[in-house]
């Protein structure tokens, strides 16, 4: 074994970059090649990480299907971390059996990690636990055992599970220091802010504040009649009806729960539910065709009843009525939580994370920017969205959930 490559590889396993392209800047052999192009993704180069690692690959050649496979891993997690979600995840399944198949368990587990990881930023929760649930990380070094319960956690905060998110990163905390990685500590102390975050709002009876995940949590099972806007569905004692592809509905929904026990006046629903200023016939008629359908959608968990001024929310078998609203009202809410995690994001990414068309994406990534809220790096396909993160706010925490269409 090179004593040199050695060295170089001891210094990435320990976090420590700099110190393995110390050792291997002025060398062009394959393995030299792809250390360099692992920390120069450290480093934030990813261009630059993915032309060594493809050169390295190709230096390896067909005789060397491991070191070709743990190319092809490290080249997808620079894909997952710049946000390509539509790298070729055929090509990182290929490279975690080829490694399985010659015994590396360890790079194999983490190319799990980084297919589980893909499915849970794109909302694939029952996927990602399936994909998970063969491995056990028992037998993995302190940092993939630290890896593995991040994923855990993600999952867990996800499934609005705290107590499972807590104790997952709990065990992950005790890797990473067992591990002595500055940069995983680090990811282990962000993932534990997540849930010290607002992660939403409570609305009832006109008044609203902020709940964090374990609030939400308790909200859910308290049995009230819920408009839950994180997930855009209407949950009544012993059923929930998902109102994601129907926004008009769903508004309508939140401006009467909003109004709870009162009425919600023709004039606000229509403002609201048709974004118009002002309710004439036309506008007035379609709103008693949107209210039909709202009553055949809730049919079993409320009543929708006309009054005098407008309509009224009569619910059955709840005590209450609550408004699970995101913690910062925008528009674009759903963009700006994806672009807030502080890395770069293409519109396409965007579109497949929240389960919409790159059109619709790419309009409200042109409002936000004509806001000031979001900007752009590069041109064309190359073209990438970030925005700042929100101060105290957990940003893809209850994400994603379908963009509610214009």
């Amino acid at each position: 074994m090179d004593s040199v490559i050695t060295a170089a590889a001891r210094a990435l396993a320990a976090g420590d970059p700099l110190g393995a392209l110390n050792r291997v800047a002025l060398r062009g052999d394959a393995p030299a090649l792809a250390l360099r192009g692992i920390a120069m993704a450290r480093l934030g180069d990813f261009v630059r990480a993915r032309t060594l690692l493809r050169s390295a690959a190709r230096s390896f050649g067909a005789k060397e299907p491991m070191a070709r496979a743990r190319c092809a891993v490290a080249e997808a997690e620079i894909a997952l971390v710049s946000r390509d979600l539509g790298w070729p995840t055929k090509a990182l399944e290929a490279a975690r059996a080829t490694l399985e198949e010659h015994g590396d368990r360890v790079n194999a587990a983490h190319a799990r990690h980084l297919q589980v990881r893909r499915l849970v930023l794109i909302g694939r929760l029952d996927e990602a636990e399936h994909a998970l649930g063969g491995l056990d990380a028992v037998p993995l070094p302190p940092s993939s055992r630290a890896a593995h319960e991040l994923v855990l956690a993600g999952i867990a905060m996800r499934r609005l599970q705290c107590k499972a998110a807590h104790a997952a990163i709990e065990r992950a905390a005790q890797a990473a220091r067992v591990a002595g990685i500055a940069a995983l500590t680090a990811e282990v102390e962000s993932a534990a802010a997540m849930l010290r975050a607002p992660a939403a709002r409570l609305i009832a009876k006109g008044e609203a504040k902020p709940l964090l995940l374990e609030e939400v949590e308790a909200v859910l099972a308290s049995g009230a009649f819920v408009v839950d806007e994180l997930r855009h569905v209407v949950r009544g004692a012993d059923r929930e009806v998902p109102l994601a592809t129907r926004p008009v509905l769903f508004m309508l929904a939140r401006v009467l729960a909003e109004a709870w026990p009162g009425d919600a006046s023709r004039d606000e629903l229509v403002a609201r539910a048709f974004r118009a200023k002002h309710a004439d016939e036309s506008y007035r008629a379609r709103l008693r065709v949107e209210i039909g359908r709202l009553r055949t959608a809730l049919r079993g968990i409320a009543d929708v009843n006309a009054t005098p001024s407008g309509f009224a929310l009569k619910v059955r078998g709840a005590r209450n009525v609550l408004v699970l609203a995101r913690p910062v009202e925008e528009k674009h809410a759903p963009v700006l939580a994806f672009l807030a995690d502080g890395e770069l994001w293409s519109s396409s990414a965007l579109a497949l994370a929240l389960g919409t068309s790159q059109r619709t994406v790419q309009r409200a990534l042109d409002e936000l920017a004509a806001a000031g809220k979001a900007q752009s790096i590069g041109h064309a396909r190359a073209r990438r969205w970030m925005a700042p993160p929100l101060p105290g706010i957990t940003t893809t925490l209850l994400l994603p959930a379908p963009l509610l269409a214009d």
